[in-house]
């Protein structure tokens, strides 16, 4: 063999060595220019799904550059589900969530509230509980203690009302229209972000995210990519992994934020068991009974079995006709979501102002007063 092919032969080695241990990106390999264009040339659909296939992860700029793709309609509904189906068999790597999240983001409408100083309450969904609308109370609750949400939300998909499905019901007008959401805070304090109007992405795969009819990698991106960027966020998470996940991002882009994942399943606090709280001030496991609550059963959180028995429900609790359990269930995290947006405060003050938005009727007239404006 001559100098050329002895090289060669090292370099693939080389290669194929650092790969498989994650020691140096395979691009920064020092191939000829005619390999080195053939390994930067973009793959096909097919070749990444093979590739996903194999057990392959993708780079950030791997999965920006397939979420454009899918934002694009590059992939058929086969192609899709095949691709969400991959991430339902393994665990999505950070590089891979803030890629897609990448994509998303820059390929969204925009929305620019920072004259306020909003925050988001936004769960990834996907947990299978059934609960009924807890965090789309909240942030009612939250609008009604005097603070300003800018909600983010999108259809259920493994439950039977998601945010967007209880909205619209009550006869909300999804918009993307900054002067009306604006309008809406100013006045109400509230105002709700449709997520499939503001990205290409969501609204491309929400038919077969439906037919599926279970989580998706998408219900993780949800909370991270609200397009107005609130400076304040709580979120909850399905799992402990994602929880740690959620809590590296908003370390990085977050200055007050609160990570919730309830050890049992829940994705928000359900008051069914202790809840792992990770936050920008540090993190902590609280039981019921530390929230001043006790321990509630997984049939006082049923939401129902259409959107209108949870409809009735989400009245109730704004109405403060609803159960007891109902009514802590919200309370308490309401309670954790002014802790998060007012630190200085005990978690006892946080508590009352919750309790005296619904009890005031403060609640129920952010409520009511953003239906009237549709």
């Amino acid at each position: 063999m001559n100098d050329l092919e002895v090289n060669f032969i090292a370099e693939f080695k080389t290669r194929r060595f650092c790969k498989h241990w994650g020691l140096l990106p395979a691009q920064s390999i020092n191939f000829t220019t005619a390999k080195r264009a053939r390994v930067m040339t973009p793959k096909t659909i097919k070749e990444i799904l093979h590739d996903l296939l194999q057990c392959n992860t993708l780079t950030f700029d791997e999965a920006n550059d397939l979420m454009t793709r899918v934002a694009k309609g590059e992939l058929n509904d086969a192609q899709i589900a095949s691709f969400l189906t991959i991430y339902m068999m393994r665990s999505v790597t950070v590089d891979e969530l803030l890629g897609f999240r990448s994509a998303i983001l820059n390929l969204s409408v925009k929305m620019n509230f920072d004259e306020f100083e909003t925050m988001d309450v936004c769960g990834t969904g996907g947990d299978a509980k059934n609960t009924f609308n807890i965090s789309t109370l909240t942030a009612f609750v939250l609008a009604g203690a005097g603070i300003k949400v800018a909600k983010h939300g999108n259809y259920g998909v493994s439950s039977v009302s998601g945010s967007s499905n209880m909205l619209e019901y009550f006869g909300y007008k999804f918009s993307t229209s900054e002067l009306k959401l604006k309008r809406e805070l100013e006045k109400t304090g509230i105002c709700f972000l449709h997520a499939p109007l503001f990205h290409p992405a969501l609204k491309t795969v929400a038919p077969v995210r439906k037919q599926l009819g279970v989580r998706t990698f998408f219900n993780m991106l949800g909370p991270l990519v609200n397009p107005s960027n609130p400076p304040v966020q709580v979120t909850g998470v399905f799992n402990l992994e994602l929880q740690r996940i959620y809590h590296f991002i908003f370390q990085q882009h977050k200055s007050r934020y609160c990570v919730i994942h309830n050890i049992d399943g829940y994705d928000e606090i359900s008051l069914t068991a202790p809840a792992k709280i990770f936050s920008n001030t540090g993190e902590m496991v609280v039981s019921p009974e530390d929230l001043g609550f006790k321990t509630l059963m997984p049939s006082d959180l049923y939401g129902g079995d259409t959107v209108e028995e949870a409809a009735e429900i989400f009245k109730n609790v704004l109405h403060v006709a609803a159960t007891q359990p109902q009514l802590d269930a919200v309370v308490a995290n309401t309670s954790i979501a002014i802790r998060c947006y007012y630190p200085e405060k005990s978690l006892g003050e946080c508590h009352s102002l919750a309790n005296e938005s619904i009890v005031s009727g403060s609640a129920k007239k952010a409520f009511e007063q953003l239906m009237r404006m549709q």
